[in-house]
């Protein structure tokens, strides 16, 4: 499949909406459960929150994620990436904490259209995100994918990704993660960034 992959800004949130109002979780969620600590009870009103939040975004100096823009110029495939201090549930989190002082980003989810997948979206939207996240500095990449060998995942636990598509891209399991209440195993992987990647 031929695939544009671009920022998300305000010419490109148009299509990115369209994307996640598809339906399942993408549509109520808009890409904020790691960004927020809490959600409101009030699911028709935390979806509006969530997509004018996420919208909003769509206009900061520096894009909250990408979008993969099929030949037909739909989009089929997000991932959200940036600084992991952006992330309110991540930095609050016991079950994943600060592993080092090393200010890394953070790749929290991604989306992938159905008509899209099963056709290398989901690793050419990584590919593109360790790219973009070189270009603006980070030092390192952090993720938390579920190990697919562990047992069979349902399809919404697998908007990490899957562990099999990090170490693929050179990610390691810097920590195994073991936490009782845990559907699937989502290990933390890193990616360290050579500094000649980072803009002078």
């Amino acid at each position: 499949m031929e695939l544009d992959i671009r920022p998300l800004t305000t010419e490109t949130w148009p299509r990115l909406a369209a994307l996640f109002e598809e339906g399942g979780d993408p549509r109520w969620c808009w890409c904020q459960f790691w960004r927020t600590s809490g959600f409101s009870a009030n699911r028709a009103e935390q979806k509006a929150a969530n997509r004018n939040r996420l919208e909003a975004l769509a206009a900061a100096p520096v894009a909250p994620g990408l979008v993969a823009l099929a030949g037909d110029s739909r989009a089929v495939g997000w991932v959200s990436l940036g600084p992991r201090e952006d992330f309110q549930r991540l930095e609050r989190s016991r079950v994943r904490p600060r592993l080092d002082a090393v200010p890394v980003w953070s790749i929290v989810c991604f989306v992938v259209a159905r008509r899209a997948r099963r056709q290398g979206v989901g690793a050419r939207l990584l590919d593109a995100a360790i790219v973009f996240a070189a270009e603006h500095g980070a030092p390192a990449l952090e993720a938390y994918p579920v190990d697919t060998s562990l047992g069979r995942p349902t399809g919404p636990t697998l908007y990490t990704g899957t562990l099999s598509t990090f170490l693929r891209a050179g990610f390691h399991v810097a920590r195994e993660i073991d936490s009782p209440q845990a559907t699937v195993a989502r290990p933390i992987v890193r990616l360290d960034l050579p500094p000649s990647s980072a803009p002078a």
